[in-house]
């Protein structure tokens, strides 16, 4: 005989929304004002109130009005003494980034190597990926050329293999700040370069610089600059507005990431796959029989289905972050009992960074 009994057990099968990380970025830079803290701010915040004058400010500034409706980010006031890459960790005690934004202008190869060396702590500690971008100095107007310049921007790159680091020369004010906003305008996707036209142009004051001999900067010295992996504006003769080259990262040649957008992609699938491993340790429910891994496959695609969703309005087609994955995006072996691996695949949407257009004169006769 036995005692009726009755168990009702709500299961928590790990469906919900995750807190996205994209588009929030830390800001990091000099000054006297609440220095050593880690302040929130958003388009309502008064940036006079809680920064002093300089670079950070400025820059955050240009960040917000080139983001655009609902930005938010942390700034980080550094002391002069203090280890920037140690306040990066820090501030993870409190919220989470998608990118560092150093607007201390630095021309030492150190600060690059650190920068890629944080890239990878963040994901080794704390399972965050967060890419880094590093502003370059201006032009000194009282001693450099542009030749000079080039060849001091240039060097500082020369021999790096950093994906996780973008370098900004700053020739442009508040250049860094200007991009970052840009990427984290709302209108457009992760996925969209920040080359894209259509976002609209660069926000602020995008006054150009002079060199000692009082030449404006040119298109010239920006195309040798992006052609060295440094992120640069550029402009179109006869066309309104000035706008920007690629987001270019310090990957090496051939190389995956050497366009930002790859990295945001690449990095917005880690951030949400992890989640879904975490849960599935232990779970004997995801085994090696046919069904479970269909289920498997079905459940750490969910984020690549996700992103490539996208909306047609009349004849407009808005496209996703990514293509459908197709059924060879995902394949799941078990190395032992205990042992999976998952390999998975992204493939971005194409996208026309060089257009070519041949015209041709019909002079046939009508018949």
């Amino acid at each position: 005989m036995a005692w009726p009994i009755i168990n009702i057990n709500a299961l928590n099968q790990m469906q919900g929304p995750v807190t996205e990380v994209e588009r929030h970025f830390l800001f990091l830079g000099l000054g006297n004002q609440n220095a050593g803290k880690l302040l929130s701010v958003n388009t309502q915040t008064d940036f006079d109130e809680l920064f002093s004058d300089g670079p950070l400010k400025d820059n955050l500034i240009a960040a917000k009005l080139n983001a655009g409706q609902n930005w938010s980010a942390a700034a980080y006031v550094l002391s002069a003494p203090e280890s920037w890459t140690q306040a990066v960790k820090d501030a993870q005690k409190t919220q989470s980034f998608e990118a560092v934004v150093l607007t201390v202008p630095t021309t030492d190869q150190a600060t690059v190597t650190a920068a890629q060396a944080l890239y990878h702590d963040l994901i080794a500690t704390f399972g965050r990926w967060t890419f880094v971008m590093l502003s370059l100095p201006a032009i000194d107007k009282e001693t450099q050329t542009w030749s000079d310049y080039e060849a001091a921007m240039v060097a500082v790159q020369n021999t790096v293999a950093a994906d996780g680091v973008m370098l900004v020369p700053e020739v442009l004010p508040a250049a860094i700040g200007k991009l970052a906003g840009r990427l984290c305008n709302r209108a457009v996707s992760i996925a969209d370069t920040p080359m894209r036209v259509k976002t609209g142009a660069l926000v602020g004051d995008v006054t150009l610089p002079v060199d000692m001999d009082g030449a404006e900067l040119t298109s010239a010295t920006l195309q040798t600059l992006e052609q060295n992996r440094l992120s640069v504006p550029a402009w179109f003769p006869d066309y309104d507005g000035i706008y920007w080259a690629d987001g270019r990262m310090l990957d090496v040649e051939g190389g995956d990431f050497q366009v930002v957008e790859n990295r945001r992609i690449i990095d917005k699938i880690a951030r949400r796959v992890r989640l879904i491993a975490i849960a599935d340790i232990g779970d004997r429910s995801f085994n090696s029989t046919p069904g479970s891994t269909a289920r498997a496959k079905m459940r750490y695609t969910r984020p690549m289905r996700e992103m490539a969703k996208s909306t047609t309005v009349g004849q407009t087609v808005i496209p996703g972050e990514i293509e459908s994955p197709a059924d060879d995006a995902i394949s799941i072996t078990w190395k032992t009992k205990n042992s999976v691996e998952i390999f998975m695949k992204a493939k971005p949407l194409d996208c026309p960074k060089s257009i070519s257009a041949g015209l041709m004169l019909d002079l046939s006769n009508p018949e």
